[in-house]
Order: C-alpha cells, then structure tokens, then sequence
C-alpha cells in the first residue's frame, strides 16, 4: 500500500527495489527553507544490512504488512526447517537464511515466531533460551576456582560453549540463543 512518506513510523516494513527493510528510526525534518524531508534509518529483512534513505514527505512509499503467527518446530532436513503453524496445523518449510545462527537451537517442539510475507517466511524470533546437555567436556582440576575460569564443554546439538569447570558431562544447561553462551545450570 502506497503511503507518504512522513507517514512512515519506526517498526513498519517497507518495499524498496523489491527488497524488503525494517524502518528502525523515521525523522521527519523541516528546513527553514525548501522541502521538508523524511529520514528513514531501515535494516534489510534478508540480509541484514543497515541502510538510511531520505524522501520528500509528500513522495510515496510502499508500505508492505506483514504476518506474524506462532509456529511449532518439527524437524529439519539439511538447510531446511519445518514448522507447524499452531492454529491452522499447516507446515511451512523455512531455510536457515531466515532463522539466522539461531538455526543450531533449534529443538522439537519448541514455540517460535515466524513473520511472513505473501505466504512466505521472511524473519523468525527464537525463544530467549534454551535448555540443553554437556555431551563432554574437560575434567575440572582440582583448586580450579569457578569464578576466573571457563572450561569448553560440546553440546547435545553439537554446539561448543565455555562453561565453569565444576560442570561436567550430563549436566543441563540453560543456553542463550543470540549469544550462544553458558547462563546457568538448568532447575530441573
């Protein structure tokens, strides 16, 4: 849908050379002489690229909407995932471009957010955190203090974080996703 470009705000999706970009900041500006003029600071949905655009505020830009819909993890199968949507049971099939490095979390059933676009998956939000088990690790010294050192330890989805040398192999750990590091030990 076609809009001005001052109407523009943080948050909207728009159509730029048939690439879609996440306006991050919108800044209207008058000038005490001449055209008055929109700064949109945006990031590319596919590739994540920051761009900033500037448009007189009566030009138009495409403003696009998209969909976003909670989605159940299933299973992969190499660079693709399927997920099930949890309302209408349909399954999609998403490629790792749009999950992100986040792709490597992924486990089944588990809740995640998918934006979509004409049907198709343009981003996906993972949860926060993760729970998962040491597969190995190195043994801990003993005098080892748990508050200077970290020690590699492999993941049950083969994922390799540093954790405190008192844990050892069997341990669930809650793992952060966008940063793919040891949090704490799992509760239960």
């Amino acid at each position: 849908m076609k809009v001005n470009a001052n109407q523009i705000r943080a948050g909207n999706v728009v159509e730029l050379n048939n690439k879609l970009y996440s306006v991050m900041k919108a800044q209207n500006v008058i000038p005490g002489k001449g055209n008055a003029i929109t700064t949109l600071e945006m990031r590319g949905i596919a590739d994540g690229v920051k761009t900033v655009e500037r448009f007189r505020t009566q030009e138009s830009v495409e403003r696009v909407y998209i969909d976003t819909r909670d989605y159940t993890y299933l299973f992969s199968n190499g660079d693709m995932h399927t997920f099930m949507d949890k309302e209408t049971y349909e399954q999609i099939e998403v490629s790792s471009d749009v999950i992100g490095d986040g792709a490597k979390f992924l486990q089944e059933n588990m809740e995640v957010k998918l934006s979509l676009y004409e049907g198709k998956a343009v981003a996906g939000e993972l949860p926060q955190t993760v729970i998962l088990e040491i597969t190995e690790t190195e043994p801990s010294m003993k005098g080892q203090t748990a508050s200077s050192s970290y020690k590699p330890a492999i993941l049950s989805n083969g994922v390799r974080v540093m954790v405190p040398p008192h844990i050892g192999p069997g341990t669930r750990i809650v793992v952060s996703i966008e940063a793919g590091e040891y949090l704490e030990r799992a509760k239960a």
